[in-house]
């Protein structure tokens, strides 16, 4: 009867039973989802659909107004000493007009295009011949031409940038970084879990497991695209969050297998256990973690809805496939599993007999490191409270200075120099790179004249100023250059400006986009959506545990726990990248802010993610207490025979997220420095010392159910057949 309502032990038995058709629906399922990807392809949302507010409409009108928007580029020339006016200036612009022309990829030009008030630096502009989307694929040409000019003239400064030549050496860049990103996780995680098991079938399936559920999701994903686009960047998180949440469920689920085949289990037997315990335990973290995902959506951010569309995809077929297909191939491999691999190696590496999986317990065994932790945090866990309680305080404290800014050219790091080129050329022409837009419909020529001069007049605007206007002549594209860097308090003032003051007056139904705007309407979006996100993740989490636990203070604890994981994430991140504490050691440059949209990202992910560790290791010290073994020692029992599994998840999580610390973008350093810290803290000082702690002190309270939700279903949280004897009690830890 109980045993019934295991849907992972039924759905485990079955597969283990009927091996060969489960891998073939899974192999069927991940080939039909990749085949029908791959027809289709992944539908990418339009550029207006990732802003807010007054942003996302002018994105709108400009997206049907049929402007034809060629791939415009800029060479700046710049010298310390002499003058647009000089012979050796004028010769060197001169050279530049002639070898990009000769390229035969350039039209347009004009030169000069804008000098500074100093008559020491000056653009040259032109766009490229062609479609500007494909214009990426034919600058390298004028890239070379401009290079010649520089080498020609090295007395001067003479460098390009644009759209082109940005989307040409920036792309290359990124996709370079995820190349090495994806050589560098697979690697480490294999690595992991050879120490971890000592045997290479163990190691390779969890790994083969999550690559195999991330192709089929990323299948999944160019279906249900055509109904909700996504950003570009939706299918390189799934890659992250896939392997992470892939081979920690596969990690469990083997682990366990592989303990009750130690106890004398049969192969069958030790598989349906495995099903029951850990197969249930990664269905409850799976749909906590889908639920958090499905926070995003509440955010009405086209960013954050696609990313909630590929994790919530991903997470479900990992999820899917380690319930399935995992107990089918245990049951078709055997023992084969425990097969030695590379022995003297791992002997070697590992210090001879003493070896991680010794040290760790990852064979269900106690382990020794996290035995010696846990012996002083049950015996005072009123000072282990305060003191690791203190701790995540104090690296949650700066998270309270949190400075959100949106992504710039200094997003990119290290030594790129078109970064510093458009640096230079924002210097000399602030607000040039980055301006004000102003889409307005059926504009007159004396109404654009009028705003330009009241918009100038308030002393918040620059030149250059332009003006476009679509081929039906029915909408007007106005740019206007921002005092300030584009990111500060000046440039802000500026957009409020224009919004509240001048269009009104001069170009009324007017709308205002560009990076600043859209930074500004971006986190006035956040701002409003932050407290339904937050309290729907938190909400729903809450009653998912309270249902699966029947426990009231296990479902509070877990927020509570939870959120000091989060916040101390928060605080590690504005230490490192706000403050700049370990620039030198990471590889940047502090922009003193936080990508904007990363905070709430962050919160959804790891507040999921954290499920994994926390439901893993409840359910296994509520089965203890199910099965008649008191509280106190259920704690013990449950950390101890958990922590090989907890540690090793943990490890391969904050390789996997390290790993894009490394990369050039900021955005993605940031990334992966708080998922990274944010794990590590969770997994040790959370679920090594504040969890046991904490539920110690509580004692039989833990388990506390309130008379009016006695309706609540009673769910096993073990195989209700299992014939084991009620665990006796733990050693003392003294």
């Amino acid at each position: 009867m109980a045993g019934n309502r295991n849907i992972a032990a039924r759905v485990g038995g079955w597969s283990a039973r009927n091996r060969w058709w489960a891998l073939l629906i899974w192999v069927g399922f991940v080939a039909a989802a990749t085949f029908a990807g791959n027809a289709v392809g992944t539908a990418e949302m339009k550029p207006y659909e990732s802003s807010n507010g007054d942003s996302r409409a002018a994105g709108q009108i400009l997206d049907g107004a049929g402007f034809v928007d060629p791939a415009g580029e800029i060479v700046l020339v710049q010298s310390g000493a002499l003058t647009v006016q000089d012979p050796a200036f004028k010769k060197a612009m001169d050279d530049v007009v002639r070898s990009i022309t000769a390229t035969g990829q350039v039209e347009n030009v004009k030169s000069p295009s804008a000098v500074t008030p100093d008559s020491r630096t000056a653009l040259i502009g032109f766009d490229m011949k062609g479609d500007a989307a494909t214009a990426a694929d034919r600058v390298k040409p004028v890239l070379d031409a401009v290079a010649g000019v520089q080498s020609r003239h090295p007395d001067l400064r003479v460098e390009q940038a644009g759209s082109a030549s940005a989307d040409k050496l920036i792309g290359e860049a990124i996709d370079q970084d995820f190349v090495k990103a994806e050589q560098l996780s697979l690697p480490i995680t294999l690595g992991i879990l050879l120490a971890a098991f000592g045997a290479i079938l163990a190691a390779i399936i969890p790994v083969a497991l999550a690559l195999t559920a991330i192709a089929g999701a990323t299948g999944l994903l160019a279906l249900t695209s055509q109904a909700l686009a996504v950003d570009a960047a939706t299918t390189n998180v799934m890659l992250l969050i896939g392997l992470a949440v892939g081979v920690d469920y596969s990690l469990f689920y083997i682990m366990r297998e592989r303990e009750e085949r130690g106890k004398g289990r049969s192969k069958q037997r030790a598989i349906e256990i495995a099903a029951g315990t850990s197969g249930r335990a990664v269905l409850i973290s799976g749909i906590t973690v889908i639920a958090a995902m499905a926070g995003m959506f509440l955010t009405g951010n086209g960013i954050f809805m696609g990313f909630a569309e590929g994790t919530i995809l991903v997470v479900l077929t990992a999820m899917v496939g380690s319930l399935t297909a995992l107990p089918a191939l245990l049951s078709l491999i055997g023992d084969k599993v425990d097969a030695r691999a590379f022995h003297g190696t791992v002997r070697l590496l590992t210090g001879g007999r003493v070896t991680w999986r010794r040290i760790l317990g990852v064979r269900g065994g106690e382990s020794r490191v996290w035995g010696a932790i846990l012996r002083p945090v049950l015996k005072y866990p009123i000072v282990s409270v305060a003191v690791a309680g203190g701790l995540m305080i104090a690296l949650a404290i700066p998270g309270l200075s949190l400075k959100p800014g949106p992504q710039t050219i200094d997003e990119l790091q290290g030594d790129y120099q078109i970064a510093e080129t458009f640096k230079a050329i924002d210097k000399a022409f602030p607000g040039g790179n980055e301006p004000a837009v102003v889409v307005v419909k059926n504009p007159g020529p004396a109404a654009i004249e009028r705003f330009k001069t009241e918009a100038l007049a308030t002393g918040r605007f620059n030149e250059p100023f332009s003006v476009d206007v679509n081929p039906r002549g029915d909408v007007a594209r106005i740019s206007i250059a921002l005092k300030g860097t584009g990111t500060d308090e000046v440039s802000e003032q500026a957009i409020v400006t224009l919004r509240e003051k001048v269009i009104p007056a001069t170009l009324p139904g007017a709308h205002v986009t560009g990076s600043t705007a859209g930074s500004m309407d971006f986190n006035d979006q956040m701002s409003q959506t932050r407290p339904l996100v937050f309290g729907f993740v938190l909400l729903l989490a809450f009653l998912l545990l309270l249902v699966s636990f029947r426990s009231l203070v296990v479902a509070v604890k877990a927020i509570v726990l939870n959120l000091l994981s989060v916040a101390a994430a928060y605080g590690v991140l504005v230490l490192v990248f706000q403050w700049g504490y370990g620039e030198s050691i990471i590889g940047f440059q502090s922009t003193g802010t936080i990508t904007d949209w990363l905070p709430m990202f962050l919160f959804v992910i790891l507040f999921g993610l954290s499920m994994d560790y926390h439901v893993f290791i409840l359910s296994r010290i509520r089965e203890a207490f199910d099965r008649g073994m008191r509280t106190e020692d259920a704690i013990a029992h449950g950390i101890r025979s958990t922590a090989g599994v907890v540690t090793s998840a943990a490890l391969i999580m904050v390789a996997v997220f390290a790993v894009f610390a490394t990369l050039s973008l900021l955005t993605f350093m940031q990334m992966g420095v708080g998922l990274a810290a944010a794990i590590l803290i969770d997994a040790t000082i959370v679920r090594a010392v504040l969890l046991p702690a904490t539920m110690q002190l509580l004692g039989d309270w833990n388990w506390y159910l309130p008379r009016w939700l006695n309706w609540l279903p009673t769910l096993s949280h073990g195989d209700d057949e299992d014939e084991l004897p009620v665990p006796q009690k733990e050693p003392a830890l003294v």
